[in-house]
């Protein structure tokens, strides 16, 4: 078996980087920015996280460099399953806490407004499916499940709160529709696994929030993905 984590900041791949030992395969995706690490588990899977990289000096994110990493994952690595893990903005009125961690139950984009078509604006929006195991795996192991709503940037407008609301979404990130995308296209499924750095509709400034929270949403994060790895490996 194949897995391959698509991460986009070394800070929420560290701690379980650091758990499971995987080693860094140098240049592997030279010449893009993207970063590989590897470990063997057993005799019958292969454990990748895949970065997005780095440029101009800082981790990139958003939902393009997520897309450029997670094509070239499936390109040269054939994973069976990929595993878009990384942290969140949530609602405290839908009950979420900080460093809370979720399994996406479906994932869109929130940000991507083609109004007067319904053919375009449905494609835009994306609703793209998440691994049929999901539902599953989130009662074996106890987790909530939400739905992952996607966009290009770390604030949130008036119009996106409103198609994030209109849609029901949950959890709002920056690469989870995108690594979505890109799985819907070379039909390989995709779980979500995201944990809470700030509260969408609380009184504190977002980007504080957020890194005020990372290292422990992070922490958390790492703690489900050992629980997955060992579910899937049974």
């Amino acid at each position: 078996m194949n897995i391959t984590f698509v991460v986009a900041m070394m800070a929420e791949a560290q701690p379980f980087i650091d758990n499971f030992g995987v080693k860094e395969v140098p240049d592997f995706f030279d010449p893009l920015p993207s970063k590989l690490y590897h470990a063997r588990l057993g005799r019958a899977t292969d454990l990748y996280v895949v970065l997005n990289g780095q440029q101009h000096g800082s981790d990139l994110i958003g939902c393009e460099s997520a897309s450029v990493a997670t094509q070239a994952a499936i390109q040269k690595l054939h994973p069976d399953l990929v595993i878009n893990s990384g942290t969140c903005g949530a609602f405290k009125s839908n009950g979420a806490d900080i460093a809370r961690v979720y399994l996406g139950n479906a994932v869109m984009f929130h940000d991507r407004r083609v109004p007067g078509d319904d053919e375009w604006g449905t494609q835009a929006l994306g609703n793209y499916d998440v691994w049929s195991g999901t539902e599953a795996l989130a009662k074996k192991l106890d987790l909530p499940m939400g739905k992952v709503t996607t966009g290009s940037s770390l604030d949130m407008q008036p119009c996106d709160l409103q198609i994030i609301k209109e849609n029901k979404g949950e959890l709002k990130d920056m690469e989870g529709a995108a690594v979505a995308f890109v799985c819907s296209l070379y039909h390989v499924p995709v779980l979500l696994v995201k944990s809470v750095t700030d509260l969408c509709d609380s009184s504190a400034e977002t980007y504080d929030e957020f890194k005020r929270n990372l290292a422990r949403a992070s922490e958390e994060l790492c703690k489900v993905n050992v629980r997955i790895i060992e579910e899937l490996l049974q």
